[in-house]
């Protein structure tokens, strides 16, 4: 990449020069026709509902495939010249294609939508101040657990990591053959959440400069303590979501995957053995009376650079992710947690996932754990971080070497690469 590539990106996922396009080709000439990507099941019945209120704003649906896949076809369309004008992106992925000049920023568009959304909510879509797209749907963090077994064996629920340690031994010692959970090398944002509970950031930018933390103290600390949960046998570090995984669900040998919101429906489809018996609770803290959480996985909605119709792209992304009316369809159409304060209060009417039909509370509670849910900054090198971490992590079990080590390998990995790339940082 010749220097002044390397410049034009820092600046772009900076910020700090970018100006609204024009609105040139606004609705004054009739309708317009606007290209959407997405990979959201049902997202064409959305659009369709869109498409019959919205006579002049008309949407044509495109479905791009998964999180990573769509957003590869995204960055080679728009280095072509012809991306969509509006486009579906996981969280983690903004920043890199902010990097590439792909999305428009929206600031201005959607200032009358962003109070919709809790702070660590928007925050995934804001980089310096400026808004680069709309959250639709978050993950909170959230611990789903066999709430028939732990009542069985008289285990109470943690509520903070000591306890969880405390309920993971007592669980070994209920049944040999179970583990409070298997959180292996590859769960990557599992880490990156709880080490964000811990005070980590991973990454944070601050006038172009960034700084990444994946060694700092906190998160060095969170290395100890799983490393220690390893090493004593109380947790497994067995692949998930495996056929051996499944199974083991199954026959109640796994006892909470601590995940996020979404994962009832997962355990449900790999576990149905075992519905009715799990229930949901808050997500154990470092320190007791706490409750930030991280959100792990969750997308966003952005308007591309590439479109003529800036104006009414953001239209129909405020319809779609901020408004009462998306988040009634994206709960009861796409299944999804919408990422909308208001959408959130909204889902508490509905009846709880069918993975644990007699938690009523779970939407009331649900709503109050997305409620803290902490402002996190993505670096534009997530894939790098992630390839680094688990393969690091992965050694380092097999070895028997300590985690910290590995936590500071994947920090030293991914500032060369973003000195390489020509990113200012501040602890290189």
């Amino acid at each position: 990449m010749k220097k002044s590539k390397i410049a034009t990106a820092v600046a772009t996922l900076a910020l700090s020069a970018i100006v609204l396009s024009g609105c040139s080709a606004g609705g004054s000439d009739g309708a317009v026709t606007l290209d959407f990507w997405s990979w959201a099941p049902n997202t064409q019945e959305l659009v369709d509902v869109w498409n019959e209120e919205n006579p002049d704003i008309q949407v044509r649906y495109t479905d791009a495939g998964g999180g990573k896949d769509s957003s590869a076809k995204l960055l080679t369309a728009s280095r072509a010249g012809n991306a969509p004008d509006i486009a579906a992106v996981e969280y983690p992925t903004l920043p890199s294609l902010i990097v590439a000049d792909v999305p428009l920023e929206i600031t201005d568009y959607v200032s009358d939508v962003t109070a919709n959304y809790a702070d660590g909510t928007l925050a995934l879509t804001t980089f310096d101040g400026h808004v680069m797209g709309l959250p639709q749907d978050v993950g909170p963090m959230a611990l789903i657990y066999r709430s028939d077994l732990l009542a069985e064996w008289g285990i109470p629920v943690p509520t903070t990591w000591d306890e969880f340690r405390t309920a993971a031994e007592a669980v070994r010692e209920a049944n040999p053959d179970a583990y409070i959970a298997s959180l292996p090398a590859d769960q990557w944002a599992f880490y990156a959440g709880v080490a964000t509970q811990a005070g980590a950031e991973w990454w944070s930018v601050e006038d172009g400069t960034w700084t990444v933390g994946i060694a700092d103290e906190a998160s060095l600390e969170v290395a100890d303590f799983f490393e220690g949960l390893v090493a004593d046998d109380l947790i497994s570090t067995e692949p998930i979501l495996t056929p051996e995984w499944n199974a083991k669900a199954n026959r109640g040998e796994y006892i909470s995957w601590p995940s996020a919101l979404w994962a009832p429906g997962v355990i449900e489809g790999v576990a149905p053995d075992t519905v009715g018996n799990w229930s949901m609770s808050p997500f154990p803290q470092w320190t007791a009376g706490e409750t930030g959480v991280a959100n792990q996985g969750g997308s966003s909605v952005i308007v591309t650079k590439d479109s003529e119709h800036p104006e009414q792209a953001a239209e129909f992304v405020k319809w779609l992710n901020a408004s009462d009316e998306g988040a009634e369809l994206l709960i009861n159409v796409q299944n999804a947690y919408p990422a909308t304060t208001a959408g959130q209060e909204s889902a508490i009417n509905n009846a709880p996932p069918s993975l644990m039909p007699d938690q009523t509370d779970y939407y009331s509670l649900a709503a109050t754990i997305a409620s803290d849910t902490i402002p996190v900054t993505w670096g534009p090198n997530v894939n790098v971080a992630e390839s680094a971490f688990t393969d690091e992590l992965q050694r380092a079990i097999a070895n028997g070497t300590p985690w910290r080590d590995a936590f500071i390998a994947v920090q030293k990995t991914v500032v060369d690469d973003m000195t390489d790339v020509g990113f200012d940082i501040t602890n290189k």
